[in-house]
């Protein structure tokens, strides 16, 4: 098959190098002309995908911003032929699909909202990695009226990438979920390391503060981006985990020993839970 990736950065170039790897050939694009050519010496992909190469894929990965991807489909949607199923890989998606499918409507070929569930605390091309994808999940927000055999060419090119999990959701769940399991999760850890010891934790930390800190490593660009794009979902994660660290800060203020037991027991009955277990809160 013949596979476009628009964007090679991280989630693009590792795209790139695991399908290319799978035997697929693949055409790229970027706007940094010295990853473009980095990723043809590298044969990463075998050619520059050009306005006239789009006639010749039958999937186009997108690893692009959120509004820079819309940007792109229509800048670029009247050369996408009828045939060609086209996925983003953007953290958000109400944001992202509505107006890629209205575009794709108006050119006739298929969007699917796609969201990697893998990534590193790197960024760019050249901490891309062809295994970057194995075993991970893949969230798919296709419309209701997606062929089965355009779903079944996607997933063969997800596949060949090492994918080993899909996800089919709307694109509203999406972003109500991702609000919690990694949105949250990039504010929280970000506040973290703002505490002024942060940076005096030699030889008092261990795997505890390792694991709180680690998504504060961030692209500041694109998580605002994100963030933005679903503030609504987003603000009300923030505005619950607030109300929950009040209930611990109240505890503590009043030396209330028995709600602050019963606080802590609950958080670790619902982990056990998380993790498979089956406790009483």
């Amino acid at each position: 098959m013949t596979v476009g990736v628009v964007g090679l950065g991280l989630i693009g170039g590792s795209l790139a190098r695991a399908v290319k790897k799978a035997g697929h050939q693949v055409y790229g694009a970027d706007i940094n002309r010295t990853v473009l050519l980095k990723a043809r010496l590298l044969e990463i992909i075998d050619e520059e995908l050009t306005d006239d190469r789009l006639a010749d894929c039958q999937v186009i990965l997108l690893g692009l911003y959120p509004g820079a991807t819309i940007e792109w489909l229509a800048q670029h949607g009247a050369r996408i032929p009828a045939d060609t199923v086209v996925m983003d890989t953007c953290g958000v998606k109400t944001a992202v699909c509505y107006p890629a499918w209205k575009i794709a409507a108006e050119h006739g070929f298929t969007f699917v909202g796609g969201h990697p569930m893998e990534g590193a605390a790197k960024i760019g091309f050249d901490h891309s990695d062809s295994q970057m994808f194995q075993k991970a999940s893949m969230i798919l927000c296709p419309k209701d009226d997606i062929r089965l055999e355009e779903m079944k060419r996607l997933k063969d090119v997800l596949d060949s990438a090492g994918f080993g999990r899909y996800e089919m959701t709307t694109p509203e769940h999406h972003d109500e979920m991702i609000a919690l399991t990694s949105q949250l999760c990039h504010v929280v850890s970000s506040a973290y390391v703002m505490a002024p010891n942060c940076l005096n934790h030699q030889g008092y930390s261990a795997g505890s503060l390792r694991d709180m800190t680690r998504v504060a490593f961030l692209n500041e660009t694109m998580w605002t981006e994100l963030f933005l794009d679903n503030r609504e979902n987003l603000l009300n994660e923030l505005g619950g985990l607030i109300e929950r660290l009040t209930l611990y800060r109240d505890a503590l203020a009043n030396e209330d020993q028995t709600a602050l037991t019963a606080l802590l027991r609950r958080g670790r009955v619902i982990k056990e839970r998380m993790d498979g277990g089956s406790g009483n809160v």
